[in-house]
Protein backbone atom coordinates (compact mmCIF):
# COMPACT_ATOMS: atom_id res chain seq x y z
CA UNK A 1 0.00 0.00 0.00
CA UNK A 2 1.24 3.31 -1.26
CA UNK A 3 1.13 6.30 1.84
CA UNK A 4 -0.54 9.55 0.26
CA UNK A 5 2.40 11.67 2.06
CA UNK A 6 5.73 10.53 3.22
CA UNK A 7 6.63 10.13 6.82
CA UNK A 8 8.11 13.92 7.94
CA UNK A 9 12.01 13.74 8.01
CA UNK A 10 13.56 12.05 11.51
CA UNK A 11 16.23 13.42 13.01
CA UNK A 12 19.03 11.09 14.28
CA UNK A 13 21.61 13.78 15.35
CA UNK A 14 20.89 16.71 17.50
CA UNK A 15 23.63 18.24 19.62
CA UNK A 16 23.07 18.22 23.65
CA UNK A 17 22.14 21.51 25.30
CA UNK A 18 24.49 23.45 27.58
CA UNK A 19 27.66 22.96 25.24
CA UNK A 20 29.45 26.42 24.72
CA UNK A 21 29.80 28.44 21.47
CA UNK A 22 33.95 27.84 21.88
CA UNK A 23 33.36 23.95 21.88
CA UNK A 24 31.01 24.07 19.42
CA UNK A 25 33.29 26.06 17.27
CA UNK A 26 36.41 23.44 18.10
CA UNK A 27 34.36 20.57 17.05
CA UNK A 28 32.97 21.84 13.95
CA UNK A 29 36.62 23.05 12.87
CA UNK A 30 37.69 19.27 13.87
CA UNK A 31 34.32 18.02 11.56
CA UNK A 32 35.86 20.29 8.51
CA UNK A 33 38.96 19.39 8.52
CA UNK A 34 38.35 15.38 8.20
CA UNK A 35 35.83 16.18 5.73
CA UNK A 36 38.50 18.04 3.75
CA UNK A 37 41.17 15.12 4.35
CA UNK A 38 38.39 12.68 3.18
CA UNK A 39 37.12 14.71 0.16
CA UNK A 40 41.48 15.86 -1.00
CA UNK A 41 42.08 11.97 -0.59
CA UNK A 42 38.78 10.53 -2.83
CA UNK A 43 39.83 12.63 -5.24
CA UNK A 44 43.14 12.38 -6.07
CA UNK A 45 42.27 8.49 -7.01
CA UNK A 46 39.93 9.77 -9.53
CA UNK A 47 40.34 11.32 -12.37
CA UNK A 48 38.26 14.04 -15.18
CA UNK A 49 35.04 15.74 -14.35
CA UNK A 50 34.50 13.34 -11.07
CA UNK A 51 37.41 14.50 -9.51
CA UNK A 52 36.76 18.23 -10.31
CA UNK A 53 33.82 18.09 -8.95
CA UNK A 54 35.06 16.33 -5.94
CA UNK A 55 38.09 19.05 -5.54
CA UNK A 56 35.25 21.49 -5.82
CA UNK A 57 33.60 20.16 -2.51
CA UNK A 58 36.61 20.28 -0.67
CA UNK A 59 36.84 23.94 -1.53
CA UNK A 60 33.61 24.67 -0.42
CA UNK A 61 34.74 22.66 2.71
CA UNK A 62 37.90 25.10 2.82
CA UNK A 63 35.22 28.40 2.44
CA UNK A 64 33.66 26.71 5.65
CA UNK A 65 36.57 26.43 7.66
CA UNK A 66 37.90 29.63 6.88
CA UNK A 67 34.16 31.40 8.34
CA UNK A 68 34.17 28.61 10.76
CA UNK A 69 38.09 30.16 12.19
CA UNK A 70 36.85 33.60 12.01
CA UNK A 71 33.83 33.08 13.87
CA UNK A 72 35.97 31.13 16.16
CA UNK A 73 38.78 34.26 16.20
CA UNK A 74 35.71 36.63 17.60
CA UNK A 75 34.07 34.08 19.89
CA UNK A 76 38.28 34.29 21.63
CA UNK A 77 38.44 38.19 21.42
CA UNK A 78 35.29 38.60 23.14
CA UNK A 79 36.48 36.84 25.78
Amino acid sequence: MIKPTPNPPIRLFTVADGIGTEDLLVNLSETLASANALSCDLAFNLEGPKREELLGVAQLIELAQLLADRVQEGAGQRS
